[in-house]
């Protein structure tokens, strides 16, 4: 039988530092001296293993950002930005191709209703040894109002959105990088984050590739609503024209 649901060790789940609510709590990543396990490093972006591999029949890997713990994607500078996302779909995409797993996952968590534990900037690869993602997949969930568009990169907002309500997409070729993908990613985190017409701020970040192309899906959070929740019925809001365009209207 094909297996859907990844299985969660709650006894190395309790053990995990935990302070994206209680900012008094040490940051374990600001101790880079003490960081072990390190798998690549470029300037302040390390990659390293997971300290708690809270899931099962996976490798689990977290990319630290940046050394700046109160750091943060929608305020990198340019140079950082694309050292970062070059960096991220680099290893990404590596791991994805020593056919190891069945898939491996790219992402991002942000806020307190993101699913995160830490504050500090960071990103996670996972290698899953027996679930596939893209069988969830469809071009469709990606399709949208456009946002803007260069460089063969489009930036939309979604009009069948995979969970619900606001969800931004970014698509380029896998090919060769473009900046301008991880330029329209800082404008949609950014405009989450304080444009947003309600009070915004968590965000979730999360990569795919499909048929030689890497989407991003950038997906504000806040409580999910319970028809998604009970029966997994999204719902798509009735301004998104009107959002598509106040965010030309303040980035173009």
């Amino acid at each position: 039988m094909e297996n859907s649901h990844l299985h969660f060790n709650t006894s190395i789940g309790i053990k995990k530092p935990e302070n994206i609510r209680n900012k008094q709590q040490a940051c374990p990543f600001c101790e880079r001296d003490q960081l072990t396990d390190l798998i690549a490093v470029d300037g302040p972006i390390i990659l390293l293993k997971n300290k708690y591999p809270v899931l099962e029949n996976a490798y689990q890997t977290v990319l630290i950002e940046t050394d700046d713990c109160h750091g943060e994607l929608s305020t990198y500078p340019k140079e950082h930005l694309h050292r970062l996302i070059r960096f991220g779909i680099k290893h990404w995409l590596d791991l994805e191709e020593t056919g190891r797993y069945r898939s491996v996952i790219f992402f991002k968590n942000h806020g307190p209703l993101s699913g995160g534990t830490l504050a500090h900037p960071h990103m996670q690869i996972i290698g899953l040894d027996d679930i596939d993602y893209k069988e969830r997949d469809s071009h469709e969930m990606f399709n949208g109002i456009v946002i803007a568009e260069k460089d063969s990169v489009r930036f939309t907002l979604s009009t069948k959105p995979r969970v619900g309500f606001y969800e931004f997409n970014i698509e380029m070729e896998d090919s060769s990088y473009q900046e301008g993908f991880s330029e329209y990613l800082q404008i949609a985190v950014h405009y989450i984050l304080n444009h947003f017409p309600f009070k915004a701020t968590s965000y979730n970040l999360f990569f795919h590739h499909i048929d030689n192309k890497i989407y991003a899906k950038v997906v504000s959070r806040f409580v999910t609503t319970p028809l998604y929740i009970g029966y997994g019925i999204p719902q798509v809001p009735n301004n998104l024209e009107w959002m598509a365009e106040e965010v030309k209207r303040i980035y173009y």
